[in-house]
């Protein structure tokens, strides 16, 4: 029961990473690799604000309200300047812009990791051979807010819908009428957004902040968009949730000698073995 509690926090992490990849390759299909230090850059800003204020629900939404608008300046400072071009334009981008960011953050927060101490004030929950902690508690409850606000935005509004028509073709939606620059940067707000969410909740949860806490994140979350099927936001739920189980089962697995960040490219290996374009298709996003 501990394992799969581990397993369901680690996948909650998972997904609202990649969610935000999987919207912006859905519609412009740009593999967005400084989507990690767009992460990183939410868990220093709400490490920051929560220093300032000591409320750590304003520090949260600030910090996801100015990443996203953070992850907007990219879209429409850097990428939609080079959307013309070969699709190796952008990633190449994105790479140096990662990079860039890292060494920013080291200059200004420091090239250490920095305490992320939080106390919600709730206990935690005990059972027969399990404990489910007050952070692991946060994770899943918000984790589990956030991906019904988004099925709800997805499938009962206007903009979820434009965002959909975007997905499956950029230019007929701008034909139809469809404001596709809105829509752009509304995703790249939404899953910049849900980045900083998901770096603020795995600062807390290990208790630290550094730099370069994005490197890890920047291949876990292209491995669930691959293993999901590209632009499907099902597929990466579920993805995010089948990587995390397989490496929390095969760690806990006495005799697995493999490393466990070796884990998510030998499933990731497997699955496209067997079925080359993913658990889902795009069109089920």
């Amino acid at each position: 029961m501990q394992i799969v509690i581990n397993a369901l926090v680690l996948g909650s992490v998972y997904v609202l990473i990649s969610i935000g990849l999987t919207l912006i390759y859905g519609i412009l299909r740009i593999l967005h690799i400084a989507h990690a230090g767009i992460y990183t850059l939410g868990a220093f800003l709400g490490l920051t604000f929560y220093a300032l204020t000591g409320n750590f629900w304003l520090a949260l939404i600030l910090s996801m309200v100015l990443t996203g608008i953070a992850g907007v300046g990219v879209y429409s400072y850097i990428y939609r300047r080079v959307l013309s071009k070969e699709r190796i334009v952008p990633l190449v981008i994105s790479i140096g812009l990662f990079i860039a960011m890292q060494d920013l953050y080291r200059l200004i927060w420091g090239a250490y990791k920095k305490p992320f101490a939080l106390d919600l004030g709730i206990n935690d929950i005990k059972g027969k051979g399990f404990v489910i902690t007050q952070h692991q508690i946060l994770i899943l409850s918000l984790t589990g807010i956030s991906l019904i606000l988004l099925y709800l935005l997805m499938n009962k509004t206007k903009l979820g819908k434009a965002m959909k028509a975007c997905a499956d073709d950029l230019v007929m939606a701008g034909a139809l009428g469809i404001n596709v620059e809105r829509v752009v940067s509304f995703a790249f707000f939404l899953g910049s957004a849900l980045a900083a969410l998901a770096g603020v909740l795995i600062g807390v949860y290990e208790n630290n902040v550094y730099p370069t806490m994005g490197d890890e994140v920047s291949y876990k979350a292209f491995v669930v968009i691959v293993l999901g099927g590209f632009g499907s936001l099902s597929g990466a739920v579920v993805a995010g949730f089948i990587l995390s189980f397989a490496e929390t089962l095969l760690v806990a697995w006495k005799g697995f000698l493999l490393p466990r960040d070796a884990i998510a490219f030998l499933v990731m290996i497997l699955v496209l073995m067997f079925k080359p374009e993913g658990l889902f298709r795009r069109a089920s996003t």
